[in-house]
């Protein structure tokens, strides 16, 4: 079973956003699945710094969801006690995933501005998705709906990640070049021989490249970059 973990967070001092309708629609694409008693959705709302922690520790989830403000390489936006922004910043997201690395398979980050913070998260997961700009509220459900339309369907995560932006495409929205997936296929090795017989082959000395699909074009290889920018969106 593949459980979900849906984390959503709409500081009072930040735009409002469609949330709740993000997660029902979300709720019904994977209830109407075939293979639906393979999803568990866990949704926390409001969330704080010490509700991620908390929350991945205590669900182990195989996907982790979130929806609300990013902040470029700032980091994202959760809330405080008040109910107002605290920015959690790109490199604590990094070492916080990392801990969760053989649980964690894919990380959506449905929110404006957060590839800098998907790039950083990728170090550690294997797929991860963010967007490369704002974008609108219709656009980021539609995407969200598609992906897991697919991902009841069966369909790989990369496939996921199409059908979502092809669903963006489908309403004639303009934003289908927005999401931006990183992704890594991740080697089996059944002996630490076998890892040494591979690096010899490829000459693998650093980090296994990256994917970085954008839209329908593929085969990009990318490295970690970040850009600093206050605004919140």
């Amino acid at each position: 079973m593949k459980k979900i973990l849906i984390l959503s967070a709409n500081p009072k001092d930040t735009n409002k956003l469609r949330l709740d309708e993000e997660v029902r629609k979300i709720q019904a694409a994977l209830k109407r699945a075939n293979n639906r008693e393979q999803f568990e959705i866990v949704t926390e709302w409001a969330v704080q710094v010490d509700d991620l922690r908390r929350a991945l520790l205590d669900h182990q989830p195989s996907i982790v969801h979130f929806s609300g403000h990013g902040s470029e390489g700032n980091g994202l936006a959760l809330e405080n006690n008040p109910g107002q922004v605290q920015l959690v910043s790109t490199q604590s997201l990094a070492r916080l995933f990392k801990l969760f690395q053989n649980k964690v398979e894919c990380v959506l980050l449905n929110a404006c501005y957060s590839e800098a913070q998907a790039e950083a998260i990728h170090q550690h997961i294997d797929y991860v998705i963010g967007m490369n700009r704002a974008i609108g509220d219709i656009a980021a459900i539609k995407f969200a709906v598609g992906f897991y339309d697919a991902m009841g369907a069966g369909r790989p995560y990369e496939d996921c990640f199409e059908v979502g932006c092809a669903s963006i495409d489908l309403e004639g929205i303009p934003e289908s070049e927005t999401p931006i997936l990183k992704a890594r296929q991740r080697q089996q090795f059944s002996s630490d021989e076998d890892k040494s017989i591979v690096r010899e082959q490829v000459g693998m000395k650093t980090n296994p490249q990256t994917m970085n699909f954008h839209g329908d074009v593929k085969g990009f290889v990318e490295y970690n970059s970040g850009t600093v920018n206050q605004n919140i969106t």
